[in-house]
């Protein structure tokens, strides 16, 4: 690359971003890179600094046509359409620490608990996703007690009343991060609801993220069960 155009490639990065590119060594795990309100021009430059860098990275809230566009900078760009989310490089690490569950009460929740499941392998954690053991059918959440006590750290995702959680970690022994979604009807008030049941959660042991943050569920499962 000329000086003249290397020149110019920092003035552009420079107007819309300063990369944390010491993020790993500092903290032991990559930055993340929040797609939603940037531009696809935008986010190719921010590619193109990670490519020439050579840094992992997650991309969240990231929809098709950006994901597309980001290939064009960075061929090797793991993509699920379901949780918005896409990483570079493609490839998951040999996992360590303990096992990560994420389990998802509904089948609506699937996109903000894949989020999570995807953050913590991403992160280096052997992960299982969990779905559909909302507390409508308690039994399903028995069904699978053996895969849940054998974790060290469980993200539970659940919208509308938010009881999982606490049904979970009535059950456990390891530490729980409540997820809230944004599924329900109008009393839910776009997961609002289940963020305060779940921060009203009388089983200990339960800590609670953001409305629909799989991102952030999912890097502190990672960062519990570490080796």
């Amino acid at each position: 690359m000329s000086e003249t155009s290397d020149s110019s490639r920092i003035e552009s990065l420079a107007a819309i971003a300063d990369l944390d590119l010491d993020r790993t060594a500092r903290r032991g795990y990559p930055e993340a890179v929040y797609a939603e309100g940037k531009t696809i021009e935008q986010l190719q430059v921010i590619a193109a600094e990670i490519a020439r860098s050579g840094t992992r990275v997650l991309f969240t809230r990231l929809d098709q046509t950006k994901a597309d566009a980001l290939r064009r900078v960075l061929p090797d760009l793991g993509w699920d359409h379901s949780a918005h989310l896409a990483w570079h490089p493609s490839a998951f690490p040999a996992p360590t620490g303990a096992k990560v569950v994420v389990a998802c009460a509904g089948t609506s929740d699937l996109p903000v608990a894949r989020e999570a499941w995807l953050t913590a392998r991403f992160l280096g954690r052997d992960a299982d996703l969990v779905v559909d053991v909302g507390v409508a059918g308690l039994h399903r959440v028995l069904g699978h007690l053996d895969s849940l006590r054998a974790a060290g750290a469980i993200v539970v995702a659940a919208g509308m009343d938010g009881a999982l959680p606490s049904v979970i970690a009535g059950l456990v022994a390891c530490p729980v991060i409540a997820l809230p979604t944004s599924v329900g009807y109008g009393a839910a008030f776009a997961g609002l609801a289940p963020l305060l049941a779940m921060l009203n959660a009388c089983s200990p042991g339960v800590a609670v993220v953001n409305i629909d943050n799989g991102y952030g569920a999912g890097y502190l499962a990672a960062q519990i069960t570490a080796a």
